[in-house]
């Protein structure tokens, strides 16, 4: 069985990053956590530039990304560049590991006052301790500044190092009960049926993340599953013995499958269903209705996680902007970005249309949808909008 099948992916990993001054050790002390060379440790400033990353296992934690980040008082050009970088991992952190280095900890403050807004938790330290003569005096301004007592620890004798992993396990709140991403909409003995259309769009030999996570959980709930590609839909349903509890489909094809669907039937899709598991529905539901406010001079982001190059109707490419230009107009504007390429001012857009996003953490949509309330543009999701233009929403399964 490939990597790919039995690997946790990385949007399901908890990402703890490290960030702090150049020099201060932070690439030291994620070395010595991971108990191997991850990222170049160096005496010279600025060593380390694109965020480093490790996937890997914590006892008590499980699963784990590892982000090692720039400084953030790197200057100049390519500095700020950098500094961009770690800024962009800090919105898919779920653990910060911030460095504190000497008495000058105006950033260091800046900064953990950027985590407690987006409600990440902190782990204070203080690197380097075995080189240091204040270190006291300088945990004991710390803790005044911010009202937690930091950690000492020595990446070279591995002193707290212990500390810190136990620090970590405890930020990272592992015992809190699992988000599922069918919700309370299938249980035990629920018959559920897939529509899963193998078009151009999906991997040869492969299935798309969204389907194998949701049969995942289907089986681990008990649930009786039978999966059909879109043109076997009306063969699967009269193969039945009764109708599904649950149909979950592709957005592309939601008017296709409503038409078909038993009247006792749910339906749903797999990017509402991770939109609920990853974003903010209700926010999402919310945004949709600002498409009855466009008009051809408005402008629409497409925002895809992945990245990949442009196929024959790519549904975030294609797709979804013929379908907007046809109840719209030909002359709106539609721009589409992929990966993390999400442009800090969105003022310039009427609307933002997400991804299901199953290849980033629920962190960074979370950071995204803050984003975009403060800047006051509406957003929503890739199956919320293609429901809301069929004229079929409300009657779409959502997930509490």
């Amino acid at each position: 069985m490939g990597a790919e099948l039995t690997a946790t992916p990385g949007a399901n990993r908890v990402h703890i990053g490290f960030f702090g001054k150049m020099n201060s050790g932070k690439s030291s002390l994620l070395n010595a956590l991971a108990n191997q060379q991850i990222s170049i440790v160096s005496g010279q400033a600025g060593t380390t530039t694109d965020p480093v990353t490790k996937a890997m296992e914590i006892a008590g934690i499980g699963a784990c990304t590892l982000l090692d980040t720039a400084g953030f008082d790197d200057a100049g050009d390519l500095g700020d560049l950098r500094v961009q970088s770690a800024r962009k991992a800090a919105q898919k952190t779920d653990v910060a590991v911030l460095v504190f280095s000497d008495e000058e900890m105006k950033e260091e403050l800046r900064w953990f006052s950027k985590f407690q807004a987006s409600e990440t938790p902190v782990v204070p330290v203080i690197g380097k301790c075995d080189e240091r003569e204040n270190t006291e005096a300088l945990a004991a301004l710390v803790e005044t500044q911010i009202g937690i007592r930091p950690l000492l620890v020595s990446a070279k004798t591995r002193e707290g190092v212990d500390a810190l992993k136990d620090a970590l396990i405890r930020a990272a709140d592992v015992t809190k009960e699992p988000r599922w991403i069918t919700g309370q909409l299938a249980s035990d003995g629920d018959l559920v049926l897939l529509v899963m259309p193998q078009d151009i769009q999906a991997p040869a030999g492969r299935l798309i993340l969204p389907q194998v996570q949701t049969i995942r959980e289907l089986l681990d709930k008990k649930c009786l599953v039978m999966s059909v590609t879109t043109d076997k839909l009306g063969e699967a349903l009269a193969a039945l013995a009764y109708p599904p509890k649950l149909i979950i489909t592709d957005s592309q094809v939601f008017k296709t499958v409503y038409e078909q669907k038993p009247k006792e039937s749910m339906l749903t899709s797999f990017s509402t269903l991770f939109a609920a598991l990853k974003g903010d529905l209700s926010y999402y539901i919310e945004g949709a209705h600002a498409i009855d406010g466009l008009t051809e001079a408005s402008r629409v982001l497409i925002a895809e996680c992945c990245t990949h190059a442009p196929l024959d109707e790519d549904i975030g490419r294609v797709k979804l902007p013929r379908l907007l230009r046809k109840r719209v107009g030909a002359g709106l504007t539609v721009d589409v970005v992929g990966g993390s390429d999400f442009p800090e001012d969105l003022s310039g857009y009427d609307l933002i249309i997400q991804c299901g996003a199953c290849m980033f953490n629920r962190k960074y949509v979370i950071s995204r949808i803050h984003q975009a309330k403060e800047q006051n543009v509406p957003m929503s999701n890739y199956g919320v909008v293609i429901a809301y233009l069929n004229g079929i929403l409300g009657q779409i399964a959502l997930p509490e």
